[in-house]
């Protein structure tokens, strides 16, 4: 069975609305295959699904479940006024960002719709009622400071013994870019004791459960 992801979702990767450079994709991808068959991957910050078709295709190709959590509207970055908006993801009734319809259309067109599962909401709100434990945790959600805080608190605790946390836009040096990310999850991940570092790719951050199951606090 291949390692790398199929011609034709390779195709809807690059064709998605998203920040995922293809490197890093692969990562994402790789390790998914390795953790799915252990239990769920879960997802923070869907946006259009980029990533999403990244951690499909590797439940497509080895069993499992990838549950994708977003509320839909818009990390701070991605709101009217600032580097990464959009015009066209926002809904002309409210006037709000809205990525769910866009997502949905890039799910169905990659046939990912039985491995991929949109969680709408909050991070924390759905976080709050998660008890299941996660063999591939990935945060890249908002990278304000408190967005980056509260994924922190809310997901890393139901990473399963030796399953992997990766977190996207760790950047140790600010002139790369934005620090929460690096300085409220990653370096905080690896201050509990609860994870070591296993793999560097771009941004991209693999760590890997190596004391305490999940539930245990972090």
């Amino acid at each position: 069975m291949p390692t790398h992801l199929s011609a034709d979702l390779l195709a809807h990767a690059r064709a998605a609305k998203g920040f995922m450079p293809e490197d890093e994709g692969e990562l994402l991808h790789r390790w998914a295959r390795v953790r799915l068959p252990h239990g769920p991957a879960l997802e923070v910050g869907t946006y259009c699904g980029k990533s999403a078709i990244w951690l499909g295709g590797a439940a497509r190709e080895v069993g499992g479940t990838v549950f994708t959590v977003d509320h839909h509207r818009g990390s701070e970055e991605n709101q009217a006024g600032w580097e990464h908006h959009d015009e066209t993801l926002v809904d002309p009734a409210l006037g709000l960002m809205d990525t769910l319809p866009t997502f949905r259309r890039t799910i169905h067109a990659a046939g990912l719709e039985e491995q991929v599962v949109a969680v709408v909401g909050r991070s924390e709100t759905v976080g709050a009622w998660w008890r299941t434990p996660l063999s591939l945790l990935f945060i890249d959600g908002g990278h304000g400071v408190e967005p980056a805080r509260a994924d922190f608190r809310t997901w890393p605790r139901w990473v399963e013994a030796d399953g992997v946390l990766v977190v996207h836009d760790v950047f140790p040096d600010p002139a790369d870019g934005g620090r929460p990310p690096y300085e409220d999850i990653y370096l905080p991940a690896l201050a509990s004791g609860a994870f070591s570092e296993v793999e560097v790719v771009g941004s991209m951050r693999v760590l890997r459960r190596t004391s305490g199951d999940a539930g245990d606090p972090v």
